[in-house]
């Protein structure tokens, strides 16, 4: 890459602190640029998650803040529409490799893109690869191969899965996978396949393959209970993967067998320019040059997310790695925006508790997947207003 600028400093934000892996990232970056853009000098500004949005709108209402903002991706029609952020259009419409990006993993805002993702973390199945062997059954690839290993780990002593049911936007997001596996989602308020996806659900208590108890799960939670060893699956992420090497069985992960209405939120950190950044070519070129370069994304394989390039992601060291191979594959099948563009921006996290009650209430018991869809798409009816 050339030096595009010179004797010129960028700032980015970010949320990264007490994680060695992350905050190597962040300075992997700053070494990349600047050593390919001599003169220029990328300062990262670390921000505690709970307190970025307030600072940047502090910094908007004096006109001032980063150049680069790396934050919650979901939340990039909020911080647009706070004026904190810069459209993004006409850098990405020239930008030659935008094709490589799903676009579920372009965010949007009034018809403008205001970020993209560089990396994800999503959802897989984690699988106890012993007690497989045991049963005699292999990997599932469908819903009901799946539910066949559950019962037959059921009738050799196991339990069949962990999984979060918080009725909170954790639940919402663990849900959605299993729920939108039968057409369920935000731009089709369908009530029957609502139903039949929170039966799915339903079912797995019924038939002991899922504890009552996960209503009371955080997504960590559920995974130490798998690692202890005595449940054959665990819905959940790619950044488990750490977690994961302190197993004392043999483990594998494979992609949730969700079929192809079936959608899977694509989490992680969005990248976007600041508002008010003094130089937003520098800006830009900055992140054409590191979460979005072919190369850049592959620097966040060690830490455990995925390379959100269709390239990138087909790179040996992803496809090589037995964990995280199955993950990546999932994003151009079955990745899905996060959070739906369906549901203003002022209304995602209660559209997120929605969804998450209805999960838990059906999970725990106290509703019916009728009752409880008839109730979730009343809700998100009406904060779509």
């Amino acid at each position: 890459m050339p030096a595009v600028h010179a004797a010129e400093t960028i700032t980015v934000w970010h949320y990264f602190s007490g994680n060695p892996s992350q905050e190597k990232v962040m300075t992997d970056y700053k070494a990349i640029f600047e050593k390919a853009n001599p003169g220029v000098t990328v300062e990262n500004v670390y921000v505690p998650y709970d307190q970025m949005n307030s600072k940047l709108l502090a910094a908007a209402s004096t006109k001032t803040g980063p150049d680069v903002v790396v934050f919650n991706g979901a939340e990039t029609s909020l911080l647009a529409d706070g004026g904190i952020l810069a459209p993004m259009d006409s850098y990405w419409n020239a930008f030659a490799d935008k094709a490589q990006f799903p676009a579920s993993v372009i965010h949007k805002a009034n018809g403008k893109v205001y970020s993209a993702q560089g990396y994800v973390n999503l959802l897989g199945l984690w699988y106890n690869a012993d007690i497989l062997a045991k049963i005699k059954m292999p990997v599932p690839t469908s819903l009901a191969a799946m539910e066949r290993a559950m019962a037959a780990a059921k009738k050799a002593g196991y339990k069949g899965i962990t999984l979060c049911g918080l009725p909170q936007g954790q639940g919402e997001w663990q849900a959605m996978p299993i729920i939108s596996s039968t057409g369920f989602n935000y731009g089709n308020l369908d009530e029957k396949t609502l139903t039949a996806g929170l039966g799915i659900a339903k079912s797995w208590v019924d038939k002991g393959y899922l504890s009552k108890e996960a209503t009371t799960w955080d997504q960590t939670v559920p995974f130490q209970k798998f690692l202890v060893g005595d449940t054959l699956f665990a819905e959940n992420g790619n950044w488990q993967a750490g977690a994961a090497a302190g197993a004392k069985f043999k483990y594998g992960v494979a992609a949730l067998p969700i079929g192809a209405k079936g959608k899977i939120y694509l989490g992680g950190e969005g990248q976007g320019i600041g508002a008010f950044s003094k130089n937003k070519d520098l800006a830009w070129s900055y992140l054409k040059g590191t979460y979005f370069s072919k190369a850049g994304q592959l620097v966040v394989v060690p830490v455990g997310s995925i390379p959100s390039r269709l390239d990138s992601a087909k790179d040996t060291m992803v496809t090589s790695n037995k964990l995280l191979k199955p993950f990546a594959a999932e994003i151009a099948k079955n990745g899905a925006n996060y959070p739906p563009s369906e549901i203003p921006a002022t209304k995602i996290n209660d559209a997120q508790t929605a969804g998450g009650v209805a999960w838990s209430s059906v999970i725990g018991g106290t509703a019916t997947p009728a009752n409880a869809a008839k109730k979730y798409i009343a809700a998100i009816k009406a904060l779509q207003g």
